[in-house]
């Protein structure tokens, strides 16, 4: 029964449908979910699925190449470049130093010189899955620990390609059996393996290349024309084609498949089907994730943690703390805040999933034995178990004690002990908002998670705290219970939703005022019962569209009453909106019919002369009376 792959299909949906809720109603990741599905389903406790996880994971890995190739999409060329010296200098600091350090303590420890670099190698890797899962979850990307952490990852990315070309020149070629070397060839290899190194790196470089100028004059016609068809799932379709073919191309050159993925979301960054190419890969990515996880938990053989218990409990602290310490390190050359330098220690200590292929890799040529391939497996998938548990620990014990939570007031002596308003993010949403309350003379406490951010802040003058705002032991101290208006900035919807039901429930005397990225975000957030809700794409489309008028030689005024209405009757028809059942087609229906409701409603304005008849602003008439009044 456990070899039929329906049977394993039930088995990986039904422990993620059981842990993953459970991990989240206990205040844990949906990665320690996920992780725990698949050490209960593994082969070394329930025994639902068996060797064939090894499988599962070659399968699972895919989903760490969409994320990837997600993550490139929201990341334009020219802010890439910007990230170079970022990208070099913090992550080849820390592959450097982590290797250095761990490969002669090896040495010390009577390891001989190749098996302690292989080990080394795999060491220096941390888990892009993880990292970039959690940072996603908690709505951390924008802050200098998810720039650190991004930076890093890949650049160990990058490097896994030198590491994978390095690992065959550390093997005696008589040491390898003919079976090992045609795997060798055939899972690591690539096209090129027989031409001299010059043209090898020529080679890749081409390659490179060729996917840039592939998604640029390929990928955006070819996306157009399967757009025309209006058929949605050949849109699915081709978006998976792109990541799967390119993934290919990459292996085929000896390059990183993840790495081909990122670079062509670059590319893709600044094309027309950017948010069409997420809305569709978002589900596979976040289903391949949920599996790999699983894989790797499933990984976990008990039978070697038993037999080297201390072995293996020594090599997996052993190597978390020489991590840690590197990673601190490199945070402080860098110059990072002490809570940041924490997140990124804790969030990258782990050993990452490369590390199985290294290592697998090393054995297939002999470097590594049985025994030491084993123990090393087993410390990889530990590692990787434990860093959301860490995770926890440091969030919910050790930040709070050294994250800045005291107040800095103003020199001058008009600001009060506390306010009214509270600002919930301060990126640039927030920013604005804020800017223009304390030009108005409202003062607002400010609440944020980026303690870099939170010293600028400061050093400007805003009254601030430092932390995590859905914590209820924060607002509290911030003052929360007398505030009367709570202004919510968070571009995470999924950490936006679970905050504003938490703040309807304990502090219903609050005024609520969320910001919404789209009317999506908006809809649910109505639903909830928040009347203040406002989307940062409807103003500035509106002004763009008013723009567009006044250009054409629409009056200002009449273009201004008109925009004011425009969203006016939006606000309204969306309101309307939650009001109805959810049911897709008397959805649409209603739509279609307030959208023109809507459109008759201004043009009827136009028609009754309420706009047309005023005298306002850059009137013709008011123009000549201001040249009769010049002469006179």
């Amino acid at each position: 029964m456990n070899g039929s792959i329906l049977f394993n299909a039930i088995v990986l949906l039904a422990g993620a449908v059981i842990c993953v809720p459970i991990a989240k109603r206990l205040g844990l990741s949906s990665v320690l979910g996920y992780l725990l599905a698949g050490i209960l389903i593994g082969p070394y406790v329930l025994g639902f699925i068996g060797n064939e996880g090894e499988d599962i994971m070659h399968f699972a890995e895919f989903g760490v190449v969409m994320m990837l190739f997600l993550i490139g999409l929201e990341i334009e060329p020219k802010n890439f470049w910007q990230m170079r010296k970022t990208i070099v200098g913090m992550g080849g600091a820390q592959v450097i130093l982590t290797m250095l350090l761990s490969y002669f303590i090896l040495i010390l420890l009577g390891v001989n010189w190749q098996v302690a670099l292989t080990i080394s190698m795999a060491i220096a890797l941390s888990s892009t899955a993880i990292a970039l899962q959690t940072l996603k979850e908690k709505g951390l990307m924008d802050t200098t620990y998810g720039a650190s952490s991004f930076s890093i990852l890949l650049f160990q990315d990058i490097i896994v390609i030198v590491m994978l070309a390095v690992i065959p020149l550390l093997a005696k070629t008589d040491e390898i059996p003919p079976a090992a070397t045609s795997v060798t060839t055939e899972a690591h290899g690539s096209l090129f393996d027989s031409l001299p190194i010059g043209l090898q790196a020529l080679a890749v470089f081409s390659s490179v290349i060729l996917v840039v100028i592939l998604g640029r004059y390929v990928i955006v016609p070819m996306l157009r024309l399967v757009a025309k068809a209006r058929v949605r799932e050949l849109l699915t379709a081709s978006s998976l084609l792109i990541v799967v073919s390119i993934s290919f191309l990459m292996e085929l050159v000896g390059l990183s498949p993840a790495l081909g993925a990122f670079l062509a979301g670059v590319v893709l960054a600044t094309s027309e089907f950017k948010h069409e190419l997420e809305s569709t890969l978002e589900p596979f990515k976040g289903l391949l994730l949920g599996l790999f996880f699983m894989a790797v938990g499933a990984s976990i053989n008990f039978v070697v943690l038993s037999a080297y218990p201390l072995t293996i409990t020594g090599l997996l602290l052993g190597t978390i703390l020489l991590k840690a310490i590197v990673l601190f390190i490199v945070g402080s050359i860098f110059n990072l805040k002490l809570d940041q330098k924490l997140l990124l220690t804790v969030g990258l200590a782990q050993v990452g999933e490369f590390a199985f292929v290294l290592l697998s890799f090393a054995f297939d040529l002999n470097i590594l034995n049985t025994e030491q391939l084993d123990m090393m497996l087993v410390v990889t998938a530990l590692s990787m178990t434990i860093a959301p548990i860490l995770g926890i620990i440091n969030e919910r014990l050790i930040l709070p004690k050294v994250g800045t939570k005291e107040t800095e007031k103003r020199p001058i002596d008009h600001i009060a002990k506390t306010h009214k308003v509270i600002l919930v993010g301060f990126g640039h949403f927030g920013s604005t908002v804020g800017r223009f309350l304390r030009a108005s003379g409202v003062e607002a406490t400010i609440l944020d998670h980026d303690s870099n951010r939170v010293d600028l802040l400061r050093k400007m003058g805003f009254e601030v705290y430092y932390g995590d705002a859905t914590r209820i032991d924060l607002l509290e101290s911030a003052g929360i219970t007398e505030a009367k208006i709570l202004i919510c900035s968070i571009d995470n919807p999924d950490v936006a939703i679970p905050f504003a039901k938490t703040l309807i429930k304990k502090y219903p005397h609050l005024k609520l005022m969320f910001r919404a990225k789209n009317r999506y975000d908006a809809y649910e957030l109505l639903e909830l019962g928040i009347q203040n809700v406002y989307r940062e794409s409807l103003d500035t489309s509106v002004k763009m569209a008013a723009d567009v008028l006044t250009n054409m030689g629409h009056r200002k005024y009449t273009v201004h009453r008109q925009s004011q209405k425009f969203i006016q009757y939006d606000e309204e028809m969306l309101r309307k909106l939650t009001e109805k059942p959810k049911d897709t087609k008397e959805y649409i229906f209603k739509v279609r019919e307030e959208i023109k409701k809507q459109e008759e409603q201004l043009e009827e304005d136009l028609k009754r002369g309420i706009i047309d008849d005023s005298r306002q602003w850059n009137s013709e008439e008011m123009k000549l009376a201001a040249k009769k009044n010049e002469n006179a």
